[in-house]
């Protein structure tokens, strides 16, 4: 059975910080940081914004763009590392909130940056094998950075849903794979506030070797090349690693450009890859080839094959990643600072 894309949605948070403002506060240099991690900003949710209420935006998005009732949503699956509640799922907030209650498969997800892919699939799976007409899959992240840590430069805030079905899809999705070991390159531990890092294993051990393995696991399984490919999207901690994969792996600029969404809105976690395939989708056109590859620390990799059908033309969403990163509202530190807080209480 073929299984694609129907509809997406995509929701950030208006509240900006640059990188300049955090490296003032910590006596940094401002180029070296911009130039090191690839960024100039990224986004902070609201006082009022937390993982769920990103996620329920996007699944209304979602829903709305694939033009059909909530009530015909048969699974949910969000992933997260910033879930608001230990113990009361994200996923049973959003289906609510698109009238998808009471028939439905639902649960929350985890594994780090890749549980919104790993979200996807789970749905996917299920349509798949003739169990369900639609799911959605969801990343969406509050991410947090200890202050004066690295990752406090590139942790943002963000949410994509992707509703799928067996039928009028967008994009067909032809394969996954994925690919896994246990490799402790970042952490939190039960009731911790803010994640730990491995250093140097964060690199080569973590990203690199995970993201390469889920990429050559896809090409190799569906016999493509990256010259194959229109698109390629990749996990985006800063917006200099997934530059550096896809020199490495064989990718140009050109296929990577359109995705590459972190160096504007930041490291959304469980939504960077799957922010970077709806801005990519947002352009692409039929008969055009894209490749997902997401990452988790821990450590993994779900990739994606997809090919833009021809309904991509009669159905383009409305809430496009230009769109809904237009309107900005920067923050200094200071009131940056009391948007943390309120997440940490």
């Amino acid at each position: 059975m073929k299984v694609g894309i129907l509809g997406y949605g995509m929701d950030i948070p208006r509240y900006r910080i640059k990188a300049g403002e955090i490296a003032r506060v910590w006596g940094e240099e401002e180029d070296r940081i911009v130039k090191g991690l690839g960024l100039s900003e990224k986004s902070v949710p609201g006082l009022d914004e937390d993982a769920a209420t990103l996620a329920v935006q996007a699944a209304r998005r979602a829903v709305k763009h694939a033009n059909i009732s909530g009530k015909l949503v048969n699974s949910i699956y969000v992933g997260s590392e910033s879930h608001p509640y230990a113990v009361k799922p994200t996923a049973t907030i959003v289906a609510e909130s698109i009238g998808a209650t009471p028939d439905l498969y639902i649960a929350d997800h985890e594994f780090a940056c890749k549980a919104g892919t790993a979200s996807m699939i789970n749905s996917y799976a299920l349509i798949k094998a003739g169990e369900i007409d639609y799911g959605m899959g969801i990343g969406t992240d509050t991410s947090q950075g200890r202050p004066g840590d690295a990752l406090e430069y590139s942790a943002g805030a963000g949410a994509a849903a992707f509703l799928m079905s067996n039928k009028d899809f967008i994009a067909e999705i032809k394969g996954i794979y994925s690919y896994a070991t246990d490799t402790p390159d970042f952490w939190r531990r039960e009731h911790a506030i803010y994640p730990s890092h491995g250093g140097r294993f964060t690199g080569v051990p973590g990203y690199f070797k995970h993201v390469a393995g889920g990429v050559a696991g896809m090409m190799k399984k569906m016999g493509t090349e990256p010259k194959d490919y229109d698109y390629a999207v990749f996990h985006q901690p800063n917006g200099k690693f997934p530059k550096q994969m896809a020199k490495q792996l064989g990718f140009t600029t050109e296929q990577i450009n359109p995705g590459l969404v972190t160096p504007f809105i930041g490291n959304t976690y469980s939504a960077a890859s799957m922010i970077g395939l709806g801005a990519t989708l947002d352009i692409a056109k039929p008969g055009d080839k894209i490749l997902m590859a997401s990452f988790g620390s821990g450590a993994g990799s779900d990739a994606f094959h997809i090919e833009v059908t021809e309904n991509i033309e009669n159905n383009r969403n409305e809430y496009t990643f230009e769109r809904i990163t237009k309107n900005k509202k920067y923050l200094d530190y200071a009131n940056y600072a009391k948007h943390r807080k309120k997440l940490i209480m």
